[in-house]
């Protein structure tokens, strides 16, 4: 099990929650949510996605958004972007991370954002060479986020020698950072623990992203200890557990940011996470989609006394 140490809570509901819901947040509360979610002491933000929008209308403002969440001091602003021209829109926009949704399932793929494998290669090899032409300093990091690594709705088992050999070639292919997304809620503990040493053998410990993981079977929780339990010090999550992939069916359910934080700090880690101002963050996202339905245990049950304190 990991000992205490820092431990990196990336909150991705601004752009994995809000594509997956019907309302659309109007700007003002999208940058009022975001500053409160910072406030709270997280440290990276996934605050949208550079998209047509008539693709995803919920994310059309991301330049904008990202525009005000730079001016938050501390704060890693990043975004998800499908192909080279999101990720000249994203170094446009100044963002400091870039992900790069690269699905293990070429099915997937396909549906996602209509790209086989051979041209997703593309794609990144054209993405990874505009990076390398801006000056070091302002050059954001690019991650490859290896969606349905750990199964897949349309293609049922995802081998996890395929998903190590996408990882490897994506590294030397220049992605600085490799991550493991259950895009589907398929993984279980004993998946996670295997996939991640397999695939950190390959990328090397730096640079592996992280693990984004889906509740929809109830396992989030569980797969994130595993993560803990092989050094994993990375998690995305989504405030309330909104989100989900839109084209992966029934595959709603971020794990839940507020849950993630307190299960976290209950086991004596430290994510840098103020509870009481992460729950306060909530209430503005509740506020500006009321029609939405929010989850998660902590915020229903109330924090036990002493609670991050």
């Amino acid at each position: 099990m990991t000992t205490k140490h820092d431990i990196l809570v990336s909150e991705v509901g601004p752009r994995d929650g809000l594509q997956s819901i019907k309302s659309i947040m109007p700007l003002p509360q999208k940058k009022a949510w975001i500053s409160a979610l910072a406030a709270s002491g997280l440290r990276e933000i996934e605050v949208g996605s550079f998209v047509p929008a008539q693709v995803l209308p919920q994310l059309a403002d991301t330049a904008d958004v990202v525009k005000h969440a730079l001016t938050i001091p501390g704060l890693t602003v990043a975004v998800l972007v499908p192909n080279l021209r999101g990720a000249e829109a994203a170094l446009r926009a100044g963002a400091h991370k870039l992900t790069i949704p690269f699905s293990a399932s070429e099915t997937h793929s396909l549906k996602n954002v209509r790209r086989s494998h051979a041209q997703m290669f593309d794609e990144v090899r054209e993405i990874v060479a505009l990076l390398r032409a801006q000056p070091p300093d302002a050059r954001p990091k690019l991650e490859a986020g290896l969606s349905t690594a750990f199964g897949c709705t349309y293609e049922g088992e995802v081998p996890a020698d395929k998903v190590v050999r996408l990882a490897g070639q994506l590294r030397e292919m220049g992605c600085d950072e490799i991550g493991l997304a259950d895009s589907v809620g398929f993984a279980n503990p004993a998946q996670v623990r295997d996939l991640v040493v397999r695939v950190r053998a390959v990328t090397g410990k730096q640079h592996f992203a992280g693990l984004h993981l889906h509740n929809t079977r109830g396992l989030g929780l569980a797969n994130v200890v595993a993560g803990l339990e092989v050094e994993v010090d990375t998690f995305d999550s989504s405030m309330a557990g909104i989100g989900g992939c839109p084209f992966a069916p029934g595959a709603t359910g971020n794990i839940v940011t507020e849950d993630l934080v307190f299960m976290l700090e209950a086991m004596g880690l430290h994510t840098g996470v103020d509870l009481e101002k992460l729950l306060a963050a909530r209430e503005i996202l509740a506020s500006a989609v009321p029609n939405e339905e929010l989850y998660g245990y902590v915020p229903a049950a109330g924090l036990p006394r002493g609670a991050n304190a």
